[in-house]
């Protein structure tokens, strides 16, 4: 498989949603990008906040631009500041360098695209992004390589 489908990026949205709604989580955004930083699907939770969509969309096109998580964003955010200072503004600002962000591969290890999820704590946002990329059959890639 070398293409995130319509038909994957709503099941990962759906069962990241599912598993928000299992462990009490607050309202959340999902945003799945294919691997060209497409948005796939965009959904909000009822009650989701207004700026949910940014910060799901900016948590996954991060981890895209970036070819990390963002957790390891997160951790080399903290370790060089100035870095990500420039490239906030080279991003015009999409980067969100917190966990939540999680890569899409397929069985073999090719990069299908991301998963942001934004609306509880970051570590519970990556679970709900690690579920349904699981749901899909697809493997998250949290680790920093």
């Amino acid at each position: 498989m070398t293409e995130l489908t319509l038909a994957l990026a709503d099941t990962i949205a759906d069962a990241a949603l599912a598993k928000g709604a299992e462990l009490g989580t607050l309202p959340l955004t999902v945003a799945v990008l294919d691997a060209g930083g497409h948005v796939k699907v965009m959904k909000r939770a009822d009650g989701s906040g207004i700026l949910r969509c940014e910060i799901a969309y900016g948590k996954a096109w991060g981890a895209l631009g970036m070819g990390l998580p963002s957790r390891a964003l997160a951790a080399r955010a903290a370790k060089m500041p100035a870095f990500f200072t420039a490239i906030a503004a080279a991003s015009e600002g999409r980067i969100i360098p917190v966990p939540g962000g999680v890569l899409v591969r397929d069985a073999e290890g090719r990069l299908l695209g991301a998963v942001g999820i934004s609306g509880d704590t970051s570590d519970v946002d990556e679970v709900c992004a690690v579920a349904g990329i699981e749901a899909a059959g697809l493997k998250p890639d949290t680790e920093e390589r």
